[in-house]
């Protein structure tokens, strides 16, 4: 079957030229659309629910919202956990789901029990469950700082809720924009208890004025000369005054009692339970950028920064987004690293065959091999939707994916320099790579089978090592496609006039061969007669080996350096917030006095 194959890749000389042409036309199309991160997602298939009770403690947020809404989620099929988080005005559910589940699936899923567990919700809090973003730990590609020259805090955030966040929410790939720091902007009315207590009036009668007095109503139509006129009630709030005009009872003899009567309205803000802080001067108004699940984080921040340039030509005069984290400078920089490796590889490769084959067009050969064959593999990745990261691209090694190739093309240089002129080009170059066919297809498929145990492993490892076991199958196959079809079909052509050689010795080997060989023999013949010491000296060195074992570093992510430091301040359980900021300040005031 390799034999069939190379000999008829070799008589269908131009269609291999097409093929190569359109695996570098699609493979080019595929790794501009191929997913680029620095590391690899390991985020479990979950489903959050997310419920706000404002003001309710822990232990009622656990008892009476989150173990209705756990319970409710018992029973759905393919959950492999469900967990939960009761934290002080706020209730959080994770149901976590096999591998294989659609995520839009687990999400109507969970969304039909949402419904029966909203009926077990005590009214009274009017508690909404909602799901989470579909996004993963790697969601947050880009986050900002919102300024304004003259203005606030509470005019930043209202700037970015109201004006920015609407927005950037349009942005293909994005599913939510988060909003951090500020206060967020309330109308608020002030009851004086005293007047309560004057005018007969209670805190519910005050509640149902102000609601039943914030909504327009219709009346149908009336026609009028020949015309038709629709009948509004309007009602709506529009400013404090209206609110302050809002009549909540009138006394036995008809007077009305106003708002402004039992309190002030005033703009004030929402109870919060966190700040954020920056370069010790103070809070600052942030917004992260969450990508939805399975896009390419590369592509979606480059929408994201067109976007936000749009936005800034309609924000307030003074008011700027000012980017502090973007995902996309990680991603150039492992793009860069990977261009760079291949370009680097491809010199060394011509550097060290040059030196030892002794023809450059052998080397060239062999080069355009790898870029060849690292599009091939990118390729497969595209379809297999494997995204290109640190693990799964580390894992390619220049040593594995051109072995076949220089097999290939050595062999029929050395077959065609000691040709017989009887033989044709054509038969020699086809003797020679099925020479050597049969053992470059053995050996890739050793290597294969190596990393076979790795696509066994579930849950977090084997989100990280299954790609890399993927992507080399892919770029050992890919390299094995290139050394039997690619090679023999390239060096038909490239060698059509033979190879020239300065001496046409029995193995026509060039001086640096010659130098390594008269150093080599004679050690191996030492080794080959004396096989009792040469296997004591092996295993000595293997078992001195082994004592260096602990001694050696494990990481369970590769090193990645941001250029960031991150410094993690703790503090009491109960401290508040106001001297939380005060303490965050205090140590970026210090840090920044360090350059």
């Amino acid at each position: 079957m390799i034999n069939r194959l190379i000999e008829y890749a070799l008589k269908q000389g131009f269609l291999v030229i097409v093929v190569i042409g359109v695996i570098i036309g699609l493979g080019l199309y595929y790794i501009v659309r191929l997913p680029v991160d620095a590391v690899p997602d390991v985020t479990t298939n979950q489903v959050q629910i997310n419920t706000e009770v404002a003001g309710l403690g822990p232990l009622e947020v656990e008892k009476l919202i989150t173990f209705p809404i756990e319970f409710s989620m018992g029973g759905l099929p393919s959950v492999m956990e469900t967990r939960s988080l009761s934290k002080s005005g706020l209730s959080q559910v994770t149901v976590v789901f096999a591998d294989h589940v659609n995520i839009y699936f687990a999400r109507q899923l969970v969304f039909e029990r949402l419904q029966t567990a909203k009926e077990q919700l005590p009214q009274v809090f009017n508690a909404q469950p909602i799901m989470g973003p579909i996004s993963t730990g790697l969601g947050e590609i880009y986050q900002y700082v919102v300024t304004g020259e003259g203005k606030d805090t509470m005019e930043r955030r209202t700037i970015q809720d109201w004006i920015i966040k609407p927005r950037l929410l349009t942005t293909p790939g994005i599913i939510e924009i988060n909003s951090f720091g500020g206060f967020v902007k309330q109308y608020q009315v002030l009851v004086d208890p005293k007047k309560l207590i004057t005018y007969d009036i209670n805190l519910r009668q005050v509640f149902d004025a102000l609601a039943s007095n914030n909504a327009n109503a219709g009346g149908q139509y009336i026609e009028h000369a020949s015309e038709q006129y629709l009948i509004r009630g309007i009602g709506l709030i529009n400013t404090m005054q209206d609110i302050e005009n809002i009549v909540v009872h009138a006394t036995a003899e008809g007077t009305p009692i106003y708002i402004k009567n039992i309190a002030n309205v005033v703009v004030g803000p929402e109870v919060r339970y966190g700040a954020v802080t920056k370069d010790g001067k103070g809070e600052i108004v942030t917004g992260i950028a969450m990508m939805l699940k399975g896009e390419n984080s590369r592509t979606v921040v480059e929408r994201v920064k067109q976007k936000v340039e749009e936005i800034r030509q309609n924000l307030p005069k003074g008011v700027d987004i000012v980017p502090f984290y973007d995902r996309a400078a990680l991603v150039n920089d492992v793009i860069h690293t990977v261009i760079s490796n291949v370009i680097f590889g491809i010199i060394l490769i011509i550097i060290v065959l040059t030196l030892t084959v002794g023809n450059w067009r052998v080397s060239l050969l062999i080069a355009f091999s790898v870029p060849l064959t690292i599009i091939l593999t990118f390729s497969g990745m595209y379809h297999l939707g494997i995204a290109a990261t640190v693990m799964s691209i580390g894992s390619l090694g220049f040593g594995n994916i051109t072995d076949g190739s220089v097999c290939t093309v050595e062999n029929i240089v050395q077959r065609l320099t000691l040709r017989k002129r009887s033989d044709s080009y054509t038969e020699t170059i086809l003797r020679a790579s099925q020479e050597v066919g049969r053992p470059i297809f053995f050996a890739v498929g050793i290597i294969i089978i190596i990393y076979v145990p790795l696509l066994t492993l579930q849950g977090v490892e084997g989100k990280m090592f299954k790609p890399v076991a993927l992507t080399v199958s892919l770029a050992m196959l890919s390299s094995l496609f290139v050394a039997l079809v690619i090679m023999p079909t390239l060096s038909s052509l490239i060698f059509k006039k033979g190879v020239k050689t300065k001496e046409h010795t029995e193995e026509s080997d060039n001086r640096m061969m010659l130098f390594l060989k008269s150093r080599y023999r004679p050690l191996l013949q030492k080794v080959v007669f004396r096989p009792r010491i040469t296997l004591i000296i092996v295993a000595s060195c293997f078992l001195s080996s082994l004592v260096l074992v602990p001694f050696l570093g494990s990481e369970f992510m590769p090193e990645l350096d941001e250029g960031a430091i991150a410094i993690n301040v703790r503090r009491l359980p109960s401290v508040s917030l106001k001297e939380s900021v005060n303490l965050s300040t205090l140590v970026e005031k210090t840090l920044m006095k360090y350059p």
